[in-house]
């Protein structure tokens, strides 16, 4: 699946024109009609594992490029000429913001702190044009549903949405974050005074004690209680602590909640309108959402569910492209809770997409490299930290880090359980192994080197 993401990408990079001002190439999909700054987001996500051959730069700049005076930067603009594409139930053309957690997976994975400095005022500006326009009296912020981009789910009455709130969070923490890898105190506690406030209001107005879980508010503060898969966007903001996060994550393994045979459905089995057919966003997982809930988990060190629950979607996604019998399959963007296959939705147009790379390749490429295998790479620390469950024969040759392929694989030899290990330059590699509490970190050098996992 891995390889054949990258089979798919090449297949869909497509070059912008004089037309829409996308300057370089983009990954597209079949019928894409408009860039939207979320999918594009996402699809950086796992483009900066392609060694610079497909650059995820250019799918944030033309958002950049595109920022008004007042800081806005709609959601989506024409593929054929680059206007703002409207939408009446979402004027102002709002989306999850997730510049900033893009932005430090890039400085992370690539290692260019100029560019961090060059992008701040432009995140800047746009955060504080979501303040001005969306930020309401209490503390919390006020979007139509379309923001969310959970499809159909039925959100009535909802003033104040879980997920944006939580989003704008996350925002908040990884522009702090920023300002600590660029040495800007005062950039880093500004935006972490906003995080803590916006944790705090969420915790406040939106956890309900009784069903342990946050929900989206009305306009008069009122909990509206339907769950949904969005309000997990707080654990990845880390706004839960431990005891709260520990009641939303026993809901992730309930089948009569979120705990399906392919995690995570957008809405719980036991909502009165959740379909086994996905009807949409009714029931069905999308891959943007088990991502997200995955790297929540990750955060609260649950990482051998998390890891567990990549390997199950991925097999979801692998079966559904090559079903039992005649059929022939395919990747789509959204798919059934139980069983393989796309979610079906009739009041959806053009739903669910065909070879939606944009979410696909999150499971495929990120999750397959960072959760299934473990590895966890930083290019500023010239770390990689290779995370297992137990030992098994598994690896990736070939990745980039910081113009030096490495190579790291796990063998069973007569001696027992061996790494092996190449590299072009020195880095500082760290194995754990969960299951037999060992854990080491070393300097590789460059050349060809092996360890041995029971001399640890």
């Amino acid at each position: 699946m891995y390889d054949r993401t990258w089979v798919w990408i090449d297949e869909y990079w497509a070059q912008g024109t004089k037309e829409n001002g996308f300057s370089g190439g983009y990954l597209g999909y079949p019928g894409q009609k408009s860039f939207n700054q979320f999918n594009s987001c996402m699809s950086a996500l796992f483009l900066v594992y392609s060694n610079q051959n497909y650059s995820p730069f250019p799918m944030v700049d033309y958002f950049y490029g595109k920022q008004e005076p007042s800081g806005a930067i709609r959601s989506d603009y024409s593929i054929d000429d680059g206007s703002v594409v409207v939408d009446a139930f979402n004027p102002e053309g709002v989306c999850p913001p997730v510049f900033a957690y893009v932005e430090h997976g890039f400085y992370h994975k690539v290692g260019n702190k100029k560019r961090l400095k060059e992008i701040v005022p432009i995140l800047e500006k746009h955060f504080a044009w979501l303040k001005d326009t969306f930020l309401r009296e209490n503390g919390l912020y006020s979007v139509p549903a379309p923001a969310s981009m959970l499809g159909n789910i039925p959100r009535d009455h909802m003033y104040y949405p879980v997920d944006f709130n939580a989003q704008l969070a996350v925002n908040a923490l990884y522009l702090s974050a920023i300002g600590d890898i660029l040495n800007d105190k005062e950039l880093s506690f500004r935006y972490k005074r906003l995080y803590f406030s916006l944790k705090t209001r969420i915790n406040t107005l939106m956890w309900d004690p009784v069903d342990n879980f946050y929900y989206d508010l009305d306009v008069k503060e009122n909990r509206l209680r339907r769950k949904h898969i969005g309000a997990y966007w707080t654990m990845l903001a880390e706004i839960p602590n431990e005891e709260r996060a520990d009641k939303m994550i026993a809901m992730l393994s309930d089948p009569t909640s979120f705990g399906t045979e392919n995690p995570f459905p957008t809405i719980p089995v036991d909502d009165p309108d959740f379909s086994e057919q996905g009807n949409g966003f009714r029931g069905a997982v999308v891959p943007f959402c088990s991502f997200m809930v995955i790297k929540g988990l990750e955060r609260y060190g649950k990482f051998e569910f998390a890891r567990e629950c990549a390997i199950r979607h991925l097999y979801f996604i692998l079966d559904t492209l090559h079903p039992d019998g005649e059929e022939t399959g395919d990747v789509w963007e959204a798919y059934l809770p139980s069983k393989e296959g796309p979610s079906v939705c009739d009041s959806l147009p053009d739903f669910p997409r065909r070879r939606f790379l944009p979410m696909i390749g999150l499971v495929t490429i990120t999750l397959m490299i960072e959760d299934i295998i473990g590895l966890v790479i930083s290019l500023p620390r010239k770390t990689v930290d290779w995370t297992m469950t137990n030992m098994e024969a598994m690896g990736i040759q070939g990745l980039s880090l910081k113009r030096n392929l490495i190579t790291i694989l796990s063998n069973k030899q007569p001696r027992g359980w061996e790494i092996r290990l190449e590299s072009e330059k020195l880095y500082y590699f760290t194995i754990e192994v969960l299951a037999e509490h060992k854990k080491k970190t070393l300097p590789i050098p460059s050349g060809k080197c092996s360890m041995l996992i029971d001399k640890l």
